[in-house]
């Protein structure tokens, strides 16, 4: 999931993209720090312990709602932080007095309508897109390609959308299968591979395994449309299909070139990168 820091009155608001639940996640000290003001973090750390535990006993749903995931901290590690999305953000502001409630209600009331507008309008998250992959020093050619796969990808969990599957999990299983069966590798391990930690793995394919994962995803589509498949059962069965005639094109490819389609290769700078996984072999049948 990219993390793409937002600025609250010269306040940098951590908060992490979900593009299978489409979700922004914000760190929840980092809200809690700007509305008491405390200028030492560890202080609204202290602050957000006692609250989160004063919230539990009240059975309030907002800590219950609240998300962990591994954020970059001053010290450049990550460490798993409380997030929790804009709509529980808004509840949980009311339970602290402080005269940056309203303005900050109003922030994240803007940084929902953004996401509002990039639903209505998907060409304008594209073009800020675009001009992300080309500061990171993208071709143009391999942006082309990224949007196009974006594209395909859009239309597939917009269809899961209206045929009973949840954003979240739901949309993380499926696509998790489609990857599986295309690649060979779950996401988490093709990650791993290329040694990412919270990095889009989208964001470091090579244009082959964009073209491959654009192929996975339109044939499930395809395929789910043909089906009229509607739950999880269904559109298991038509991601594992999907993802089939695209493994069977990479393999045909890597027959001819000799060149294996999943590659441990990224765009993460010097020193960024993380140890990747072994590649774990299939054993011979018996």
């Amino acid at each position: 999931m990219p993390i793409q820091p937002a600025l609250f009155e010269a306040h940098e608001i951590r908060r992490v993209y979900d593009e299978d639940s489409e979700t922004w996640w914000f760190s929840v000290v980092d809200i809690i720090q700007v509305l008491t003001q405390q200028a030492d973090y560890q202080a609204a750390r202290n602050y957000w312990k006692v609250l989160k535990n004063r919230l539990t006993k009240e059975g309030s749903e907002s800590v219950t709602n609240c998300n962990r995931l591994k954020l970059p901290a001053a010290d450049g590690k990550n460490y798993l932080t409380d997030v929790a999305t804009a709509e529980t953000l808004l509840r949980l502001v009311q339970s602290v007095p402080s005269p940056k409630a309203e303005p900050i209600k109003r922030w994240l009331a803007k940084v929902g309508y953004e996401r509002m507008q990039e639903m209505a309008d998907p060409a304008l998250s594209l073009d800020r897109a675009r001009t992300t992959w080309q500061k990171h020093g993208r071709s143009e050619k391999w942006i082309q390609q990224r949007m196009t796969g974006q594209e395909t990808r859009n239309k597939l969990t917009d269809y899961w959308a209206n045929h009973d599957i949840r954003k979240g999990e739901e949309f993380a299983i499926l696509t998790n299968i489609i990857h599986q069966e295309w690649s060979g590798v779950s996401v988490k391990a093709h990650k791993a591979k290329k040694g990412l930690r919270d990095q889009n793995l989208r964001d470091h394919m090579s244009e082959a395994e964009l073209i491959f994962s654009a192929l996975a995803e339109l044939s499930t589509r395809q395929i789910a449309e043909t089906d009229d498949a509607t739950g999880m059962a269904e559109n298991e069965r038509a991601a594992t299909q999907g993802g089939a005639i695209a493994k069977q094109a990479r393999k045909e490819l890597e027959s001819r070139t000799g060149r294996p389609v999943v590659s441990a290769d990224n765009f993460l700078p010097p020193g960024k990168r993380s140890l990747p996984m072994p590649m774990k072999k299939a054993g011979k049948k018996k």
